[in-house]
């Protein structure tokens, strides 16, 4: 019987716990071993890392547990995921594997994958490997067992795919970058792309420790960026998170730019070259106001589950290209099979440079509406949707709001809490409604 490991985005939990345990990754990488070795005679995997200290330990297990069901291992070091994918796919390998917890703090870690074309695996895959953990291992003899090695260079391939998403012609000489890697996979190579492009750059949240990623920096913490703009008077600021997926930005005003303004950035820039946009895709979460400016540029937008997988799930089902996350996690999947800040901070700037015109002007006419989420902590085993009062003060406050304005409410899938969020042109009116609708959530 499957134990369910798998998560939305890999294996996660905190290190030290079950999943994160040395000896759950030695068997977790045997396992996957022979999944592969089931349709390989002889696979090769890279694996590569955030800057968590925990990564040394995983990777060391995780190369052991392919050894041992003989396949071959490259190692990269340090490597964003968006990297890992991409030298999976360039190098013609047979999986990819990611040691990250992405935005979480250092205590934390997990496992991603991705198949030989650089995407996430289907439920299939996942059940399989579920199936070989639970049966006992199948050791290969001396003769069988795996060899790894450091694939050199892995972070100079990566860099160079990363300036190959952009025109030839682009090039950011005379603008001056902060870049912000939240201590994280990026820390080097992030820098090196903004640099080689010509742009002059200040690097923050550079200097891992093993314990600092995502401290205070990066994404998830973008005021250090806000600072850091405005004391060395650049024109545009970069944060990364710890495994360099996602993408905020800052202008020479401070202003903060997240993945739903971004996403539109870069649907608007795409049709000013007279490139075709069938559509876009956000989530339940996207704000309303870029569903509404998208509308006016004649592009849908459809609305997938809250998670970048689903994101990835709704364009490859509609054959669109263009797509994300307010956390920043976006897909321009004529860019890149996956999600890759680094490639999206590209182009948003080259949209920037060849019309000439500064972000903010890029978003003249959209504005955000604001939000309102407030968390409800549900009784054990409560049961929300049969709740009669909420339903009748969902459908009084819909009925208010009209076409200016909207309700979510989902539970959280980690605890037992509910997510209320209201989305109107005020404020206030925002505020009140989602009080209204967290009340008659208590009971």
């Amino acid at each position: 019987m499957s134990r369910n490991y798998f998560g939305t985005d890999g294996i996660r939990g905190t290190v030290g716990q079950s999943p994160i345990t040395p000896d759950f990754m030695l068997r977790l990488g045997h396992a996957v071993g022979r999944v592969l070795r089931a349709s390989a005679k002889r696979p090769t995997v890279l694996i590569g890392k955030d800057t968590r200290i925990s990564g040394y330990m995983i990777e060391s297990a995780l190369e052991a547990g392919f050894a041992s069901a003989g396949v071959d291992v490259l190692l990269s070091g340090p490597l964003p995921t968006p990297g890992v994918a991409y030298l999976t796919r360039a190098l013609r390998l047979d999986l990819g594997v990611v040691i990250s917890a992405s935005h979480n703090p250092f205590n934390d870690n997990g496992v991603k994958f991705f198949s030989a074309q650089g995407q996430k695996l289907p439920d299939a895959w996942e059940l399989a490997v579920e199936a070989a953990l639970e049966e006992a291992p199948n050791w290969v003899d001396s003769t069988g067992l795996g060899k790894a090695r450091r694939l050199q260079d892995a972070g100079g391939r990566y860099i160079e795919f990363c300036k190959s998403t952009i025109s030839n012609e682009l090039s950011l000489k005379g603008m001056k970058l902060v870049v912000d890697a939240a201590h994280g996979a990026a820390y080097q190579v992030a820098p090196a792309v903004f640099h080689e492009l010509g742009a002059e750059v200040i690097s923050i949240g550079a200097s891992p420790d093993g314990l600092n990623i995502n401290a205070g920096v990066g994404a998830t913490a973008p005021q250090a960026l806000v600072r850091a703009v405005r004391e060395h008077g650049a024109d545009y600021g970069i944060a990364l998170d710890g495994d360099a997926d996602r993408l905020q930005m800052v202008d020479a005003n401070g202003r903060l730019y997240n993945g739903d303004e971004l996403l539109y950035v870069m649907v608007a820039d795409r049709l000013a070259q007279g490139r075709p946009v069938p559509g876009a895709v956000g989530t339940l979460m996207t704000n309303m106001g870029v569903e509404t400016a998208l509308r006016r540029l004649q592009i849908p937008l459809v609305r997938a589950k809250v998670g970048d997988r689903y994101v990835l799930e709704e364009l490859s089902a509609r054959g669109w290209q263009l797509g994300g996350e307010g956390s920043g996690h976006l897909l321009a999947l004529d860019c890149h099979t996956t999600g890759d800040g680094i490639v999206s901070a590209l182009q948003i700037l080259q949209a920037v440079r060849r019309q000439g015109r500064p972000l903010a002007a890029l978003l003249e006419g959209v504005s955000l509406f604001p939000q309102t989420l407030l968390n409800v902590r549900l009784a054990d085993g409560a049961d929300w949707k049969s709740n009669r009062q909420l339903a009748q003060v969902q459908a009084e406050v819909e009925r208010a709001l009209g076409d200016d304005g909207r309700v979510l409410i989902r539970a959280s899938g980690t605890e037992p809490v509910l997510r209320v969020m209201v989305e109107a042109r005020d404020g206030a009116q925002s505020k009140a409604c989602a009080e209204q609708l967290a009340q008659a959530a208590r009971g």
